[in-house]
């Protein structure tokens, strides 16, 4: 099943893509830390699983990744940013009646839009644990330093494989760097303004950011699935799309 692509203007007129497979009901998935929709949604088969399912799902290039804009420029970094950037989609596409996955960062971002109003009518926080949202300044310093001191790290260092992802994917390190900056730490209080169902999804070997099942714990209406794999490895089997699939038709 081929993506179409297509580009909406984001927080400052920022031209961000928008890839979508299928047609039906639309799920706005949103994904990872320095990869992209291509790789977190279409390549290994989730987009075609759900679009076999009577979804459209729509699949931003989230800023600084993929085919979107990475401006230099502070201005284009306010803080929660990829928030705005996704109450932008929403608007763009007059959407009023749909459901949100986010995968690791695009969890993290898919739960603060919430907080901050969105009202999707089921989440799916992927790759995701509660420290990865109350205690993300320790990944994003993780991170950063892994921007400062990229081409340093050999392998066995723990640093290692996110510069060789960085490396494989092209990103932008200047603009990867901005956007760390927009990113705060989540209250967990702040977490009972999730109120629709959540499913918390996560590989048996992803302890990445932190305890998904203290997350689902914390939610209102959450509750956890487990699949096969690691923080990087669960993406790309076709168990992702199967536990989207029967979560949001329901069926789980």
């Amino acid at each position: 099943m081929t993506a179409t692509t297509e580009f909406y203007d984001g927080f400052g007129g920022a031209q961000l893509a928008l890839h979508r497979v299928g047609s039906g009901r639309p799920v706005v998935l949103l994904h990872g830390l320095f990869s992209s929709a291509e790789v977190n949604w279409i390549k290994f088969g989730t987009a075609a699983q759900l679009a076999a399912a009577g979804f459209e799902c729509l699949m931003p290039d989230l800023r600084v990744h993929g085919q979107s804009a990475a401006p230099h420029d502070a201005e284009g970094y306010p803080a929660d940013v990829l928030v705005r950037d996704a109450q932008a989609l929403v608007a763009h596409l007059g959407l009023q009646d749909f459901d949100l996955v986010g995968f690791s960062l695009g969890a993290r971002t898919a739960a603060r839009a919430v907080i901050a109003g969105m009202r999707p009518r089921r989440l799916v926080l992927a790759g995701m644990g509660l420290e990865g949202l109350s205690g993300w300044a320790r990944r994003q310093d993780f991170f950063v330093d892994v921007i400062d001191r990229f081409g340093t790290f050999r392998p066995g260092d723990a640093e290692y494989l996110s510069q060789q992802f960085l490396k494989t994917m092209g990103v932008d390190r200047v603009a990867a760097r901005l956007l760390l900056g927009t990113m705060e730490d989540t209250d967990a209080s702040a977490l009972a303004a999730i109120t629709m169902p959540t499913l918390v999804l996560c590989g048996d070997q992803d302890e990445d950011n932190g305890s998904a099942d203290a997350l689902a714990a914390a939610l209102p209406d959450g509750r956890r699935a487990t699949i096969p794999g690691t923080h990087m490895s669960s993406v790309t089997k076709p168990d992702m799309g199967r536990e989207l699939v029967a979560f949001l038709t329901g069926s789980a």
